[in-house]
């Protein structure tokens, strides 16, 4: 053989070999773990709704950011704050928002003045810097404070597109990047950035949590969320769960192993985290992160009897086991509801509805009822999953919700996630409102349109299904 032919065969099976280990290595610290049931209290559920009226003009009604503002105004000992999206990105989608990031900026920065010996630790992802190429005023603004601001080690976790990763860590890692400009056009808008944002951002990776944790009172409070503090999500459609007890420190235990593994010095004086026993007695709740999460929604669904219902709510669906098993759901006799993202707004950019209009036409010929949240810019954010007992039933109903998509990127270990399930009693008000919320979407009281009929984005293309599995299958997708 041909020396160049040994050489270019020799780097072929070295990429092969590190996209197979960076797929399957272990894991870090905390990642994909349950934990066990427990007793919660003060738990409520908090929910972001966006509609238009009879006239077209859009209405809001928010409630997880007031929340999660008055957690941090009322903190004495310790603020963990957890965040995807922490930034005034807006791409073309215009200056009609809250401005989260500021906020969130000015509430934690108040806190830390007003309390001496407050500890504030704050986790994001590198996606807040474009990976390096841009500044981001806020977080510098919280180091300059003295707050320590960790940049998720997304390196540490599995590679979900290998075919790119695994040249990625061999050619390109090493160069860091820089923010003192570049020459190709900022795909958040803004200023031009580097070759090495792009290169970073082919990775397809996150740290795509969304808690708080803090003490209230005598008492330790955790929030878990699908919104993000980021300027252009603002008029986003979200649920969050807020909690107190044992749940809150498990969270925060969470958090601080992302942000040990991620390099940050963590030492000192936290919360000790509680046994590992569980209470089984309801309700309960218990913390989900990353796979734990599939598992969680896999069980959940398989185990649907006839006469109860399955109600999803969900940006993106896609992860095929699950697929499968809300097909076979209905098909046992589960009713399926699917009230799901049109996939059509992207910050002031068009998408092509891929996976959600792809995976409702297969769900749809399986009988499950779809709609679509009938968004006019914004984004249907939403991550839940409900499932409720027959009338004549004693089962408990079953809530899981939170950061994560149902994607094979979302679920199956590779990004960070963070959600809960709540199982509680059918009258618990937790439960009541979790149905109440999905039937407001559903059904368009009063003149508020919040969904439309499967017919609206309809999408019986072979081509785009072909497109999504291949999406799927090969991490070479944004979802």
């Amino acid at each position: 053989m041909k020396p160049w032919k040994k050489a270019l065969l020799t780097v072929l099976v070295l990429l092969i070999a590190i996209a197979i280990w960076q797929r399957y290595k272990p894991l870090p610290e905390g990642v994909g773990e349950a934990g066990p049931p427990r007793s919660a209290h003060q738990v409520a559920l908090l929910v972001d709704d966006t509609w238009s009226d009879a006239q077209g003009d859009r209405h809001f009604d928010q409630a997880i950011f007031d929340e999660y503002f008055r957690l941090i105004g009322q903190a004495r000992k310790l603020v963990v704050v957890d965040m995807f999206l922490f930034n005034t990105f807006a791409g073309d989608s215009g200056s009609a928002h809250r401005p989260l990031s500021e906020q969130l900026t000015e509430a934690l920065l108040a806190r830390h003045q007003a309390v001496p010996g407050l500890r504030v630790l704050v986790i994001t992802d590198p996606f807040n810097t474009l990976y390096g190429g841009v500044q981001a005023p806020q977080l510098e603004r919280l180091r300059e404070a003295g707050i320590p601001v960790v940049f998720t080690s997304l390196p540490r976790l599995r590679d979900s597109n290998p075919s790119w990763s695994a040249p990625w860590r061999v050619c390109c890692q090493w160069f860091g990047n820089s923010a003192g400009g570049g020459w190709l056009p900022n795909p958040t808008g803004g200023d031009e950035v580097t070759l090495r944002t792009y290169l970073s951002l082919l990775n397809f990776k996150a740290n795509h949590r969304k808690t708080l944790v803090v003490d209230e009172g005598d008492d330790w409070t955790a929030l878990v969320t699908s919104a993000n503090a980021h300027d252009a999500s603002s008029a986003h459609s979200n649920i969050a769960l807020r909690f107190s007890g044992a749940v809150a420190l498990d969270v925060l235990h969470s958090e601080l192993a992302v942000a040990r593994w991620s390099g940050a010095e963590v030492g000192g004086d936290w919360p000790a985290a509680p046994s590992k026993t569980g209470d089984d007695a309801l309700p309960h709740l218990r913390l989900l992160t990353e796979g734990a999460i599939r598992d969680a929604l896999l069980a959940t669904v398989s185990e649907a009897r006839q006469g109860e219902q399955l109600d999803v709510g969900v940006f993106y669906l896609s992860h095929r086991r699950l697929v499968r098993a809300l097909a076979e759901a209905q098909q046992r006799g589960v009713r399926v509801r699917l009230l799901l993202d049109p996939n059509k707004d992207a910050f002031g950019r068009e998408k092509n509805g891929v996976p959600n209009r792809q995976v409702a036409w297969e769900l749809h010929d399986a009988g499950a009822a779809v709609r679509w949240c009938a968004t006019t810019g914004e984004q249907c954010h939403t991550k839940m999953l409900l499932r409720f007992p027959a009338a004549d039933s004693d089962r408990p109903a079953r809530l899981i919700l939170g950061s994560a998509n149902y994607t094979r990127r979302n679920l199956d270990n590779l990004n960070l996630e963070t959600s809960v399930e709540w199982v509680a009693g059918t009258d618990d008000p937790v439960i009541s409102e979790a149905r109440s919320t999905f039937e407001r979407r559903w059904s368009n009281p009063d003149d508020m349109l919040f969904s439309l009929p499967y017919e609206a984005y309809e999408d019986t293309s072979y081509w785009r299904v072909a497109l999504y599995r291949i999406m799927e299958f090969t991490g070479w997708s944004t979802f």
